[in-house]
């Protein structure tokens, strides 16, 4: 039994006529009966009954095509699914986003993207996370595309830079650090940090900007999202190496710029080698390209 006999028996149930239903599948009659008898062979019973020139559906050949029909429909189905998402002109592009690129770059960019393409049938899903959850789902393929840091020893991962992040300590308002416009880390030593969690594609990178020092961070909280340890910061909770978010504007924190240690921190675009791309996945990575070229 293969899907051309389950078709030929849904259509010769419809039809309740050999003649008719081979003309409407394009095939000989006898090919057609040899069809029906092998599956009924395979199934041990008989699946239609001689009604005067017709054939109708036995008791046991109904039950059969309760079936038959959800399963070609569910085909029916994967397959106009399938070529929705792999087509020139439609598909589904999932993406995975750090938080802090979800809080303006993500928007500004789908929606730039979608604008640029609106005679197309292009959708996005969107999901947050840390590092780790992203560099997972790619090879989940949960994720077409990760907006994320760079990790060591992912061979199978392309990361292309797009952008580099600005990266700022926030203090609370009456902070004996308050007051300054700029700092060394040198000077921080002595007070309490709300730091990011060790699955954060940020922590690595934070940590090793004491290590160049020869210094520690005096590490009291851990959080995952920049939101809550804004959040801390401004309770007074401890001071806090963060990305130089939008949000920090509107708390109540004193936002100072880092001088020392020199440091390079970058945001990039992740994505599987060598594996298949749908046609808009491939034209929304060469969008993302332009846009941050």
């Amino acid at each position: 039994m293969n899907l051309n006999h389950l078709q030929y028996f849904a259509t010769l149930a419809k039809e309740e006529h050999y003649t008719k239903a081979a003309k409407k599948l394009s095939i000989t009659q006898p090919s057609l009966s040899n069809a029906i008898s092998l599956i009924e062979k395979e199934l041990g019973t008989y699946l239609f009954e001689k009604k005067g020139r017709n054939v109708v559906l036995t008791k046991y050949g109904k039950v059969f095509l309760e079936y038959v029909e959800k399963t070609l429909d569910t085909l029916d189905q994967g397959i106009k699914k399938t070529k929705f998402l792999t087509s020139e002109t439609s598909g589904i592009i999932d993406i995975g986003y750090i938080y802090t690129f979800g809080a303006k770059d993500i928007p500004i960019l789908v929606n730039k993207f979608l604008k640029e393409n609106n005679e197309k049938e292009y959708k996005c899903t969107l999901s947050d996370g840390n590092t780790l959850d992203i560099i997972k789902g790619l090879k989940n393929d949960d994720y077409d595309i990760g907006f994320c840091s760079k990790l060591d020893n992912e061979e199978d991962i392309e990361f292309i830079k797009i952008k580099e992040e600005e990266l700022v300590l926030i203090t609370p308002k009456n902070h004996p650090l308050a007051n300054k416009k700029e700092v060394d880390l040198r000077e921080t030593t002595d007070y309490e940090y709300v730091a990011f969690k060790k699955n954060s594609g940020l922590r690595p990178f934070i940590d090793n900007m004491f290590k160049k020092m020869d210094i520690k961070q005096n590490i009291v909280y851990e959080v995952e999202k920049d939101e809550s340890m804004a959040g801390l910061v401004e309770s007074n909770f401890g001071i806090a190496i963060i990305p130089n978010i939008q949000l920090l504007k509107y708390l109540d924190v004193n936002i100072i710029k880092i001088t020392n240690p020199k440091y390079e921190r970058n945001i990039y675009m992740a994505k599987m080698k060598n594996k298949y791309l749908s046609p808009c996945v491939k034209e929304f990575i060469k969008f993302v390209i332009k846009e941050y070229k």
